[in-house]
């Protein structure tokens, strides 16, 4: 099969990451697949929410939003309408905990990562972009932290995979996502572990040979994915990562 833009069903949409585009902060990413652009910033405090005070133990948690232009048409700030939307609070939900999950966090100390993302430009899969930019803004920032051995314990990234007119597709743009019979975003380490899969029948009920296939598409997406990640982070992180 190929598709609207000449890709062939397994292949990933033109990524390009670009580090430290944020002179203020700890870490700092745009990360553009396809048409979709994501800024990432990495904030690191010295405090902890009040549940983790004196446990010794660090946080990372996100926030995510979405310019007024970066859609067809212009949607308001939620800042505006005076609440953040529920599909808001899910995305800065799944973004905190795809990045606690390869994090040392006894080795952070009391301290909190904050992590950014605003989307520049949405063209589909804004929330996988978004934690394979963190992923890359935070590991600048946990290494610029002064006196400590902070662990990254594996590479992380993420990626969008449908069922679009029967055909399984890796990395859906938005005109693939509307249409989508079956949608699932994959987060997904190094070790081939998943930290999550959001799957939903959008047209038609799915079968567990078809999740198995868009399983297998996606961790073939999140590896070339990570290649991208190594390319960018190896020379100064290969001891923390263990050489990979």
């Amino acid at each position: 099969m190929v598709r609207a833009d000449g890709r062939r069903r397994d292949e990933l949409r033109p990524v390009q990451i670009t580090r430290n585009v944020n002179i203020h902060a700890e870490g700092s990413v745009l990360i553009e697949v396809g048409n979709t652009k994501v800024i990432c910033t990495a904030t690191v405090e010295d405090k902890v929410p009040p549940f983790l005070r004196g446990t010794g133990e660090g946080w990372i948690t996100a926030e995510y939003s979405m310019l007024p232009r970066a859609t067809a048409e212009r949607n308001p700030r939620e800042s505006a309408r005076g609440r953040i939307g529920g599909r808001t609070h899910e995305i800065q939900r799944l973004i905190g905990r795809s990045l606690r999950a390869v994090v040392d966090l006894k080795a952070l100390g009391e301290r909190t990562v904050w992590l950014d993302c605003d989307v520049l430009q949405a063209d589909g899969g804004t929330r996988s972009a978004s934690i394979t930019g963190a992923f890359i803004a935070l590991a600048d920032a946990l290494r610029g932290i002064e006196g400590a051995d902070v662990g990254v314990k594996e590479y992380l990234a993420a990626v969008s995979v449908g069922i679009v007119d029967g055909e399984p597709l890796l990395d859906l743009d938005y005109g693939e996502d509307s249409t989508a019979e079956v949608d699932f975003n994959v987060v997904m380490t190094q070790s081939g572990k998943l930290v999550e899969v959001q799957g939903t029948a959008e047209g038609r009920p799915f079968s567990r040979q078809e999740m198995e296939q868009l399983l297998n598409l996606a961790e073939k997406g999140v590896f070339e994915l990570m290649d991208i990640q190594k390319s960018l982070l190896m020379a100064d992180l290969s001891k923390k990562f263990g050489g990979q």
